[in-house]
């Protein structure tokens, strides 16, 4: 038969047992999922934001050998306008050519900068989106930890609230016999 001091002990074991989470090491894989995936959001915009940068850099390359072919062809027309000598205009003519190809190169790495932008934004797009996903689950977890230490505390209170009653009807049984 138990006595009120081995009731009161066996109370403050079950009390003093801790709430461990079964799902904590789980939890804790996750968060560190989420701030690796953090990680490579950061990295995917900065290298996002660089290539960015090396277009706008392109894009005033490109203008600026547009510039110098449109300001070529105007002094070629001027030139003409003037019957100026035939050996003249055709070194003009070649030189135009050539800085027209170089146009047509500066255009190319300006598209090519182009492509790898958009490479670049759908790489932050997708890690946008496994973040996403990944802080998804870790919400979910902690959901269900919330719900799981409500179920913990509510068995915790119905096993301690049985012990009261096995302790009241110790105290009871052993006064009433102390009565007698």
């Amino acid at each position: 038969m138990l006595l009120p001091r081995d009731a009161a002990a066996l109370k403050s074991d079950v009390s003093m047992t801790p709430i461990v989470y079964p799902l904590r090491q789980v939890l804790e894989v996750k968060q560190r999922r989420v701030e690796n995936a953090e990680r490579v959001v950061k990295q995917k915009k900065e290298l996002l934001e660089k290539e960015e940068q090396k277009l706008k850099e392109r894009e005033q390359e490109r203008d600026k050998v547009k510039h110098h072919y449109d300001d070529k062809l105007k002094q070629l027309r001027e030139e003409m306008d003037h019957e100026s000598t035939s050996p003249k205009l055709q070194q003009m003519k070649i030189y135009i050519k050539t800085v027209d190809e170089k146009l047509k190169v500066e255009e190319k790495k300006v598209k090519d900068q182009q492509e790898t932008v958009k490479i670049a934004q759908k790489n932050l797009d997708q890690a946008k989106e496994d973040l996403w996903i990944k802080r998804q689950e870790v919400d979910k977890l902690h959901t269900h930890r919330k719900d799981w230490e409500k179920e913990r505390r509510k068995e915790q209170e119905i096993i301690e609230g049985r012990e009261q009653d096995e302790l009241g009807s110790i105290i009871f049984i052993s006064r009433h016999r102390r009565s007698k």
